[in-house]
């Protein structure tokens, strides 16, 4: 399943939704970009994992890796799977840092038990609810894909799955399907008031149950979006294309490049020393 920042609209199957033209989106639309990272890095801070440890994580409908990315800034290792080839090549022409498995989560995902930490997925469970086919059943495959999840997580692990359901049936649908498969946890809505900003979130705990999170209420980013401010300080070119999160290290920087070399040596890694040359941009050739 292909990730996204935006509702997709169901014309088939996704993994021709999402062609070369559909992943060139992924890459370019800074919009899609910020969003996406946005969403991972609440979908990281409902996983509630432990501070200062690296784990090792599923991303369930990885497309071009936007979500790995934020994963991997963080210090931690994945695995993502998407049904989409298009989707795969892009994340491969990005040099991904994880590894990718073309596959479909309706059919089960093929991991050992007890493999993953945890697991997010970002846009993409809605899709199980599409019957593509006249041998495909939702209900089915949404239940194959819960019990092969709850396999492979480690127990007590969580799964964060931010979803755009339907209608409220498609999402009992999707929820029930969870609990059958043995987990517990429900569903975290973030700015429930809000048009736009509103998100769904499916927190599902692998092990005994726990006090669900809470949802965001206040739209802080948006009220502050549509002010506007001015400043002599110069933007660097990155940040104005990209759409960077705020108070985050621009990606590929001097800052981001000594950030990574030293969360590599205290993982044991053997890193090369740091020089003047360090993240320095190489000049084109002609």
């Amino acid at each position: 399943m292909a990730c996204g920042g935006r509702r997709p609209e169901h014309g088939g199957p996704p993994e021709l939704f999402y062609d070369k033209n559909e992943a060139r989106k992924y890459l370019r639309n800074s919009r899609i970009i910020a969003i996406q990272t946005k969403m991972t890095e609440r979908a990281l801070e409902l996983l509630n994992l432990p501070d200062e440890k690296p784990c090792y994580l599923l991303d369930i409908g990885c497309g071009t890796g936007l979500s790995g990315d934020f994963l991997s800034d963080e210090g931690h290792y994945w695995v993502g799977i998407d049904i989409s080839p298009a989707m795969l090549d892009a994340a491969l022409d990005r040099e991904a840092q994880g590894d990718l498995l073309l596959g479909d989560m309706g059919q089960g995902i093929p991991f050992k038990p007890g493999s993953f930490d945890g697991c997010i997925s970002i846009s993409a469970v809605q899709w199980l609810c599409n019957a593509n086919k006249k041998c495909d059943i939702p209900a089915k495959r949404l239940y194959c894909f819960f019990t092969s999840l709850y396999s492979v997580l480690v127990r007590g692990a969580r799964a964060v799955l931010q979803l755009y359901p339907e209608n409220p049936e498609q999402l009992e649908l999707i929820t029930t399907q969870a609990m059958k498969a043995g987990f517990t946890g429900g569903v975290v809505v973030d700015y429930p008031n809000s048009a736009k900003a509103k998100k769904f979130y499916l927190c599902l705990f692998s092990g005994p149950s726990t006090f669900l999170p809470k949802g965001l209420n206040e739209v802080k980013d948006e009220e502050e979006a549509r002010q506007s401010t001015f400043t002599k300080k110069r933007v660097p070119f990155r940040i104005a294309k990209s759409g960077v999160v705020k108070n985050r290290v621009v990606r590929k920087s001097r800052e981001w490049v000594l950030e990574k070399k030293e969360r590599r040596r205290r993982q044991g890694k053997e890193v090369r020393p740091d020089t003047q040359y360090t993240g320095r941009k190489r000049k084109p050739y002609f």
